[in-house]
């Protein structure tokens, strides 16, 4: 049944705020809870007391340790995704100018979480020597694209003149000509960041130096920088080093989870990952797979090395 408050009497809550004067409470009616800013929270709070949080737009209630929305709020998620870097190029020996590989594909943004979706995260591995890497998906969001072996399109191109993919990482650099000892200077595998280096000779041609795998970008998604996809570095009589951000330099792998683009003649790519940044206040706890959760600021990491899924 209805509860009726006479005109004369009012119902207080036990901090002396009023929350009805007079009239009646009833099924088409209305009860007015108390209203403020986040400023105005009770300064000793109470599991279940609830209020509307004229700052954040919504109703909100004490669950015994933080204030929660009572109902669940679309909110923002921060996502890095990277691909895995692909395997270095082939080559006769480490002379014979193997492009390095090319980084995975790096994107970065924010999206709006409607509570309840999943968030379905596939990790792409890094390609074995002379292979590309493997595609970077979360479900409802994006895919990247694994970076390239030598000469072949990618996230990141391969080096030899491999492309790289719009918006996702740069093109590999060229390979030199061939140096009159038969030696050539492979180019090194494009980065997210920069082109990758090209092969060269030496002005009397008789010996070769790969290109630097190209460099990968920043990411602060953590907490703290940390520079992913670089590209692989080029073999040659002086192969070219790996890229900032996890590539191999000639003949080495790229690091794994970074999305590093492995060295010419021999060197795998490194695995990508995935790393969603959620507001602690709207973080659901609701996860799949081995993520590594930690918090930063006001947000709580969500980083996975392999597989899984986070739903909103």
């Amino acid at each position: 049944m209805p509860i009726t408050i006479s005109s004369s009497t009012a119902l207080v809550f036990n901090d002396g705020t009023t929350a009805v004067t007079g009239g009646n409470v009833t099924a088409t009616g209305a009860w007015t809870i108390p209203v403020g800013t986040t400023a105005q929270r009770p300064s000793s709070s109470a599991t279940g007391q609830l209020r509307f949080n004229t700052t954040l737009g919504y109703p909100e209630i004490y669950n015994g340790t933080s204030w929660v929305a009572s109902i669940a709020q679309p909110y923002s998620i921060s996502y890095l995704t990277i691909a895995g870097g692909g395997g270095g190029g082939p080559g006769l020996n480490y002379h014979t100018g193997a492009g390095g590989g090319g980084a995975g594909g790096y994107l970065t943004g924010t999206t709006t979480a409607t509570p309840g979706t999943v968030y379905t995260v596939v990790v792409g591995a890094g390609g074995a020597s002379q292979a590309s890497g493997s595609n970077t998906t979360v479900t409802s969001l994006t895919t990247v694209i694994g970076g390239g072996t030598a000469a072949a399109t990618g996230g990141s191109g391969g080096g030899n003149s491999g492309l790289g993919t719009a918006g996702q990482g740069r093109n590999g650099g060229a390979r030199s000509a061939t140096g009159a000892t038969g030696t050539i200077g492979g180019g090194g595998g494009g980065g997210a960041g920069a082109v990758g280096g090209n092969g060269t000779l030496n002005s009397e041609g008789d010996l070769s130096f790969g290109g630097t795998g190209g460099a990968g970008l920043a990411s602060s998604i953590t907490g703290s920088s940390v520079t992913y996809a670089g590209g692989g570095g080029g073999s040659a009589n002086y192969g070219g080093g790996g890229g900032a951000g996890g590539g191999g330099g000639a003949t080495a792998s790229g690091t794994a989870n970074l999305g590093g683009g492995g060295g010419g003649y021999g060197g795998a790519g490194g695995s990508g990952v995935v790393i969603l940044s959620v507001p602690t206040a709207s973080y659901t706890g609701t996860i799949t797979g081995s993520p590594v959760v930690t918090t930063s600021g006001l947000n709580t990491i969500i980083k996975f090395n392999a597989s899984g899924s986070y739903t909103a």
